[in-house]
């Protein structure tokens, strides 16, 4: 065992410096800087490198994070690097966005002993940052090619983690996104905060220079049926995501000043690349000056009330039915809002929305709830607290309740196409194939509205399983040839 890690006793737990309050909710850079080297080293270090790693084991990608913090520990930093590379796409955007306290370090072994969990996020964005500035960050290069391509439709995670994979197999790579930049939510659902956008770009940018074709501004049904991309490509791949927002079914829902999250949080981003931006400019999906009420308790809400704090709005709160202890989003984004000044209101539900004259929004009116029996989910069911209603004083209120899939099967005019009762798509649980022969789907367009992490985990493995069946299609038509 080497003499550099074993130190969480002697070592307190400490993650790099957030900037202060003031400083940070001025602009959309990051809020904490990574690493010196030697803090990094000394961070890496506490890792108690357990016979069991629960942190592996709760990975979704299983990285083999306490091989790499043994080798951060010991000043190896390229191998560091390159194995934390070899079991993901993107380590440094999962180390960046990855909700570790759920995942990696809540699970973590000194964490269950009271000594605190190793900083295994600041530790993989600090290695990878690291590996970029230094260039040890390799080309993408392509295999030998196999003279079959693959149409990937979404540039979101899954897609690209796919891409990747499947371009260093050989294959020649087509990816299809509606978007004018590639990246999905990396790049316009995830604020600069959490996920500054050359940190996206410069990945996009590998798999470019690698010999990966984007086709941006293409949406399948419009410029093509998904049909017209099987016959232009050997195998397909769905990777599109789940955009649908849930909608609000409440009396003054369509009052102007009532907005979805995703359309917020892009006209945000879009900002930031200094793009034309007429619905930021003319305030409809800009909180500056105004009070703003956020509804919903994920990782998304966080994202629109502490961007809404940037912007400069005079007032931020947070509405959420359940209670702090059962909300899905991450404690640690909690805590961050919190120091940005949003007020959270737990137990409380939208009745409806108060409008002025010109039919502009001018509040919420809401009631208290209490946790009753659990539901399906086995989460403790809310319920209204009668005669606890409240009114919110509002001029923007940012709906964020999640998402559900698109009707995939009209939109790409492939009605055939295999859908389940959620709106995902049917897959095979071995192959990953829908419906439709050579047509794969991976992401969250399967599993619904999941973790960065878990898209790229399912972009490797679907990449594998093209690569069989586009092996095995080959031997055929070698012999029927």
């Amino acid at each position: 065992m080497s003499d550099a890690t074993l130190k969480f006793v002697e070592r307190e737990q400490a993650y790099p410096s957030k900037r202060t309050t003031a400083d940070r909710t001025g602009d959309f850079r990051e809020i904490a800087d990574r690493y010196a080297t030697p803090a990094a080293s000394e961070q890496a270090g506490r890792c108690s490198q357990c016979g069991v790693p629960y942190c592996s084991v709760h990975c979704p990608l299983h990285n083999h994070i306490p091989d790499w913090l043994r080798l951060t520990a010991e000043g190896r930093l390229r191998e560091a690097y390159e194995l934390s590379n070899a079991t993901s796409t993107m380590p440094e955007i999962c180390g960046r966005i990855c909700p570790q306290d759920r995942l990696c370090e809540g699970n973590c072994v000194i964490e269950f002993s009271g000594h605190g969990a190793v900083t295994i996020g600041s530790v993989e964005k600090f290695i990878t940052d690291k590996a970029w500035d230094e260039g040890w960050v390799e080309p993408l290069v392509a295999g030998t090619a196999r003279g079959q391509s693959v149409g990937v439709i979404g540039a979101g995670p899954a897609g690209l983690s796919a891409a990747e994979y499947l371009r260093v197999m050989g294959y020649a790579v087509h990816v299809y996104d509606r978007h004018d930049r590639a990246g999905g939510l990396l790049t316009y659902g995830i604020p600069g905060f959490k996920l500054e956008k050359h940190v996206v770009m410069r990945r996009v940018e590998r798999l470019a220079k690698g010999g990966i074709v984007f086709h941006h501004g293409f949406e399948v049904g419009r410029d093509a049926t998904l049909d017209e991309l099987r016959a232009r490509h050997d195998a397909v791949l769905i990777a599109t995501g789940v955009y649908r927002p849930r909608a609000i079914k409440a009396p003054g829902v369509g009052s102007a000043g009532v907005v979805d999250s995703l359309d917020f949080l892009i006209a945000s981003n879009r900002k930031g690349f200094g793009d034309a931006v007429p619905e930021w400019d003319d305030g409809r999906l800009n909180a500056a000056g105004k009070h703003v009420v956020v509804i919903g308790g994920g990782d998304t809400a966080m994202d629109c009330v502490r961007t809404s704090v940037r912007q400069g709005a005079k007032s931020v709160k947070c509405l959420y039915r359940r209670d702090r202890a059962n909300m899905p989003g991450s404690q640690r984004e909690v805590g961050h809002a919190e120091e940005e000044g949003v007020e959270f209101v737990w137990l409380s539900a939208p009745d409806a929305f108060d409008a002025v004259a010109d039919g502009r929004v001018s509040g919420v009116r809401a009631t208290r709830m209490r946790l009753g029996a659990p539901d399906a989910s086995g989460r403790r069911a809310p319920e209204p607290d009668p005669g606890s209603e409240f009114v919110l004083e509002a001029d923007l209120v940012i709906k964020a309740l999640g998402f559900d899939p698109e009707d995939l099967p009209a939109m790409f005019d492939a009605p055939e196409l295999g859908v389940n009762r959620w709106g995902t798509l049917r897959v095979d649980n071995k192959s990953m194939m829908t419906s439709l022969e050579g047509v794969f789907a991976a992401g969250d367009i399967v599993r619904g509205a999941s973790l960065v992490v878990w898209a790229i985990r399912d972009g490797r493995d679907v990449s594998e399983r093209m690569h069989a069946w586009l092996k095995e299609r080959a031997v055929q038509e070698r012999a029927a040839a």
